[in-house]
């Protein structure tokens, strides 16, 4: 069986484990076993992360805009069924930010909603 000779190719595997390790604490950045578990670790938190953060960001906009239809007189649910019946097209994410920054245009909106249910 021939020699088999790793040369430039397992540097570079290792020193890319290394970099993406940078920033780790004692060994976890140094040696390169510690470092590969480190790393695959972080990359699976990484991965179901970004996904769960799309879940937290839901969440607190129907929070902010939930606490801004209350202080109209409304509950979140009956807000968001009262703008799709009026049919106004803005996600949730627009709607917290109207709740948060702009509350007088917010409780227009509460009113577009109240109508709309009214009818």
């Amino acid at each position: 069986m021939p020699r088999v000779k790793r040369g430039s190719n397992r540097h570079d595997r290792r020193r890319k484990i290394l970099k993406l390790a940078k920033g780790f604490r004692g060994t976890k950045s140094k040696l390169y076993r510690s470092a590969m578990e480190s790393v695959d670790r972080a990359l699976s938190y990484a991965y179901r992360d970004r996904r769960t953060r799309k879940r937290d960001f839901r969440r607190l906009w129907i929070i902010r805009i939930g606490a801004g239809a209350r202080l109209n007189g409304m509950s979140y649910s009956t807000f968001m069924a009262g703008l799709q019946k009026a049919s106004v097209a803005l996600n949730r994410k627009q709607l917290a930010e109207l709740a948060l920054a702009d509350e007088k245009a917010f409780s227009e909106l509460v009113g577009v909603a109240k109508e709309a249910l009214a009818s």
